[in-house]
């Protein structure tokens, strides 16, 4: 049955929601002030509806620009004029700090989209009559879109897809779906694929041949090396890092060194700097230029890559890195008291354990990175109650076209 709605608004998720007398009902790819026709979504939640017609359009929209908009899930914006786009994204933000009570200035959003996304995960699976889809997943769905090209990669993923479809249709008659993780590094493309579980040494051997021919500069499966023809590194200020299989980078280049120098300007003068989090050590190579660096994370592949980067950097402060599991051993006060400022950048549920101990510390300052705003209001109520300030918040959008939202804040005792 077709109905007839109204769109108030554009909610947190990108989806237009509705308001009727029963509740409220969210159709995607529609904004504020539009007149749509929509349907029932079949297997979704029953708020959800399914746009057929738009029968008044906002003057805010605008033509996507990708053909598979709409039916990709990569993307839930590409319809709304830049300028609305940005300050929903930085409202975004507000709203959710002044529904924590957290009053602080929410500074203009930094735009990090730079040449586009420098990692990407494509999903390769059967679709009727074995057919091979690769593609990402439709959005509110596990079914898998086909694609050939997306423009919002950056150019160093120029062949990604290519290579992703060819590595993928020896591996998908063994029935199992696959996830292809690769990201674009100075050496190539650095590919990783899960799923496919134990294979025998003709099919490994096949897919060393397929990744040659396709220019793929390391392939590692579940993070076992099968062809290392170039070692796919990134550079990080003075550093170059190699990294490990399936390593956690920024999205895009622009929004590591957009974050990377918030964090370097909220650290001021600061001697001795605790990154927590800190991964293959995009903040710690930067900051080891002008501060002594103590990094901690629990990922042991990682740290690893960034004592390899230390020791072949010349020019660097002392950097101490050291795996640790930060959510169980959390930095206690005894701990802290030697450090001017501490950096934490921890993954989207926050570092609540971490932010308690940082409460009861006397670090004068604490340069806070999330990925999460709810998270991160969480977290910083914690540092509030503890006796902190916080000086401001900057949101950055290094996920152009979707509501994700990173952010950098400043805490001063």
């Amino acid at each position: 049955m077709v109905e007839r709605l109204a769109i108030d608004h554009v909610g947190h998720l990108g989806d237009g929601i509705a308001l009727t007398e029963a509740r409220s009902l969210f159709v995607p790819y529609t904004l504020g002030g539009e007149v749509v026709e929509v349907t029932a979504a079949p297997g979704q939640h029953p708020d959800r509806r399914q746009l057929v017609r738009i029968e008044q359009a906002s003057p805010e929209r605008i033509e996507p620009f990708c053909p598979h908009f709409g039916t990709c899930g990569g993307c839930a914006i590409q319809h709304w004029e830049t300028e609305r786009y940005r300050a929903w994204k930085r409202d975004l933000v507000a709203a959710t700090l002044a529904q924590a009570k957290i009053d602080c200035e929410v500074f203009p959003l930094i735009d990090a989209h730079g040449k586009g996304r420098r990692r990407v995960t494509l999903h390769a699976r059967k679709g009727a009559h074995d057919v091979l889809k690769v593609g990402f997943a439709a959005a509110q769905s596990h079914d898998v879109v086909p694609i050939d090209r997306c423009p919002i990669l950056d150019p160093g993923l120029g062949g990604a897809l290519e290579a992703a479809w060819a590595l993928a249709e020896p591996l998908i008659g063994i029935g199992k779906p696959l996830d292809i993780q690769i990201t674009a590094t100075d050496g190539g493309l650095d590919v990783d694929i899960r799923g496919s579980g134990p294979l025998p040494a003709a099919a490994i051997a096949m897919l060393s041949q397929i990744a040659a021919k396709q220019g793929v500069a390391r392939l590692t499966r579940h993070g076992e090396l099968v062809l290392m023809r170039q070692a796919p590194g990134v550079t990080m200020g003075k550093a170059r890092v190699i990294l490990p299989p399936g390593s956690f980078l920024q999205a895009t280049v622009a929004g590591e060194e957009t974050l990377a120098a918030l964090v370097a300007k909220h650290g001021g003068r600061a001697k001795h700097i605790a990154d927590l989090f800190c991964g293959v050590g995009p903040f710690a190579l930067r900051l080891a230029e002008k501060s002594r660096i103590s990094a901690y994370d629990s990922d042991a592949g990682a740290i690893a890559a960034l004592q390899k980067a230390i020791a072949s950097t010349a020019g660097l402060k002392p950097i101490k890195a050291e795996t640790r599991d930060l959510f169980r051993r959390p930095l206690v006060a005894e701990e802290l008291r030697d450090f001017d400022a501490i950096v934490f950048d921890p993954p989207r549920q926050g570092a609540q354990a971490q932010a308690e101990r940082l409460a009861g510390s006397k670090v004068p300052v604490v340069i806070a990175v999330s990925c999460n705003v709810a998270t991160f209001a969480r977290d910083a109520r914690i540092l509030i109650d503890g006796g902190y300030k916080i000086e401001g918040v900057t949101p950055v959008d290094q996920f152009r076209h979707t509501p994700h939202v990173e952010l950098v804040a400043r805490f001063k005792r």
